[in-house]
């Protein structure tokens, strides 16, 4: 409750300001002689017209999310993620969008008012010429409502509900109508907000999200953007995105994209109604004073919802350029000698809360794979590699007793993907069982641990134990090591946290980082990779320092015209491969334990054509700790 009064309260100064600005021209709007003036050619509704130096993206409807201006993060997880890290770009952009359209504002300010009285006499002292008037869908609509004996209030909050036309079209029609700004915008917010609250509890039905799943997997790729930050992060993106009136973007996609961030239903709402606010105010800022009022309430808006980016530094939530992360490294970093391990036991377990739960597969995808951010507050340190033991609730049928524990890789760098040292993540695939004689799942037979975490929410607690393990950890001493990983499903879990570390974060290890990270996934199709946007973002920025192969068992075919497995395509560069092994290289194996049989089949038919005794070679690779093997 206290945050949404905060967030009330911001709705407040944002009215504050932008009505200032737009108060003086309101006079002239009102005042002046009127004859059926075209909205859409002021508007910008329909018009792909520049605002700025940033272009408006043309969308069919309003179901698709353009919220890559918004972004949170060098990762694209579209995410996610909620992606869910501050960029120094997105940041730079902030800056300079608070700082030009504040300056901008205060001419526009200082202009309007200027010539607020010269306008008034040359309105009386001018008569209008005639007009012919074009009609846009909002329009037309209101027209055919009309058409009922229907109030024009009525009209206007019903056309604010639509999701096509929504509040940004529904503000100049009610001022075309003849209707005062004191009651167009509480209307048209209104309305807009109506379709909303039920949307957010309506998508929680399964029966909806099966009619709605086309929408919502298109949704699915853009709501990543929004980051997977700490919800005030999430709030402020969601607000700016919803509060923007651009195509593509509004409050039905923006409840869209709440709904698969996992935001709690009250601050999503918060949010939305921030958003919608500040959109009304920009719409009957550039309707009633063109684009010096518009500006006026964009600088608002930008203030609002950036300063979760821009004082993130004061925060200790800052940006990897503008802070390094090294609060959480050894002294030298790459010394492994105090490596946390097993602070939190079965009967002493850790109990942290869920911040996101977010499904990261297409709708094509073989099973449904989460990425789950869970807060520890700091107090549960560990190591890329490492994993953490989760305990489900409740209690084994058979005997009553407490559900064992289960362990799952950390998806994750020991930062967090907020870069707060504050959270960690998981990447789990729910466990499911199709019975041939049911021809359907049966839910007698399910992961009971995996389908627990896949079903949280943010704010659910899970009690963990951990941190376990050491053999997957990075050997960091020698900066030109390369590392080869190689996983299947979620066992790509750790090499994120790898990958992270060496390329993403501002941390000693990727400052020094020369060599080379070779990631080899092993999945069905193309739908159930995983974060490979994040994969091919650094694979753009860092193509000489990362390689990224696949594995798509239905989608292609090995050498000899089977499908291709992991072991396949590894076996596409095995002389690069041995090469570099003998000359040091790491090489890591994560996933199901099935993988490993066929990975070394492959392994000693190429040592062998080598002339190698595959036994020595193995046994020279696991003496040196050049071999890394976590399977489950």
């Amino acid at each position: 409750l206290k945050q949404t009064q905060i967030h009330a309260m911001k709705v407040v100064g944002i009215a504050v300001v932008a009505l200032a600005a737009i108060y003086p021209t309101q006079v002239v709007a009102f005042t002046t002689p009127r004859v059926a003036p075209s909205i859409s050619s002021r508007v910008g509704i329909s018009s792909t017209k520049p605002f700025g130096k940033y272009v408006p993206v043309e969308s069919s409807g309003s179901t698709e999310l353009h919220m890559n201006f918004f972004r949170i993060g060098k990762s694209q997880v579209q995410g996610g993620s909620e992606n869910l890290i501050t960029s120094s770009k997105a940041k730079n952009i902030m800056k300079t969008l608070v700082k030009a359209a504040t300056v901008l504002s205060l001419l526009a300010l200082t202009t309007t008012m200027v010539t607020t009285q010269p306008a008034l006499a040359a309105a009386k002292s001018v008569a209008p010429a005639a007009v012919t008037e074009h009609l846009h869908v909002g329009q037309k609509v209101a027209n055919y409502f009309r058409s009922f004996g229907l109030p024009d209030l009525v009209i206007l909050a019903m056309i604010s509900a639509m999701p096509v036309i929504e509040l940004r079209g529904a503000v100049p029609v009610g001022l075309w109508m003849g209707l005062p700004i004191t009651s167009v915008l509480p209307a048209c917010v209104l309305g807009n907000m109506i379709p909303i609250i039920p949307l957010l509890y309506f998508l929680k039905n399964d029966s909806l999200k099966k009619i709605m799943r086309p929408i919502l997997d298109r949704a699915e790729k853009k709501s990543a953007a929004l980051g997977v930050g700490s919800l005030e992060k999430q709030w402020a993106s969601l607000a700016a995105f919803v509060g923007i009136p651009l195509p593509g973007t509004g409050a039905w996609t923006g409840a869209m994209g709440a709904f698969l961030l996992g935001m709690p239903t009250a601050v999503a709402i918060s949010s939305i109604f921030t958003g919608v606010v500040s959109a009304g105010i920009i719409m009957s800022a550039i309707t009633l004073a063109g684009k010096k009022g518009g500006l006026a309430a964009l600088a608002a808006l930008a203030v609002i919802t950036g300063r979760e980016f821009l004082t993130a530094g004061k925060k200790g939530d800052s940006a990897p350029e503008a802070k390094k992360q090294d609060f959480l490294e050894a002294e030298p970093y790459w010394d492994q000698s105090n490596v946390p391990v097993n602070i939190y036991s079965n009967k002493a377990p850790f109990t942290g809360k869920v911040v996101s739960t977010k499904r990261i597969v297409g709708p094509k995808a073989t099973g449904e794979t989460c990425h789950i951010v869970i807060d520890h507050k700091g107090d549960f340190p560990y190591w890329e590699g490492q994993s953490w033991g989760v305990i489900p609730p409740g209690v084994r049928e058979k005997d009553g007793k407490p559900h064992s524990v289960r362990l799952y890789s950390i998806a994750s760098s020991r930062y967090g993907d907020d870069m707060t040292g504050k959270t960690g993540s998981l990447c789990v695939r729910r466990a499911t069982y199709w019975c041939p004689e049911l021809q359907a799942e049966d839910p007698a037979k399910k992961g009971v641990c995996s389908n627990f975490l896949c079903d949280t929410k943010p704010g659910d607690e899970v009690k963990m134990t951990g941190p376990a393990g050491k053999v997957m950890l990075l050997p960091e001493e020698d900066p030109s090591t390369d590392y080869i990983m190689v996983a299947t499903g979620t066992g790509i879990a750790p090499y994120r946290g790898f990958i992270r570390r060496l390329f993403v974060e501002n941390t000693p290890a990727a400052n020094a980082y020369k060599g080379q990270a070779w990631l080899f996934l092993g999945v069905a199709n193309s739908d159930a990779l995983l974060y490979d946007d994040e994969w091919q973002e650094v694979k753009k920025k860092y193509p000489d320092n990362f390689r990224l192969d696949y594995a798509l068992s239905r989608e292609q075919t090995n050498k000899s015209g089977g499908k291709m497995y992991i072991q396949d395509k590894v076996e596409e560069y095995a002389d690069e491969i041995f090469n570099k092994l003998d000359k040091g290289a790491h090489i890591y194996f994560c996933g199901l334990k099935g993988m490993m049989p066929g990975i070394q089949d492959m392994l000693k038919g190429v040592a062998e054509s080598k002339g190698l005794d595959y036994d020595e070679w193995l046994k020279g690779l696991k003496k040196s700790k050049q071999w890394h093997v976590e399977v489950y």
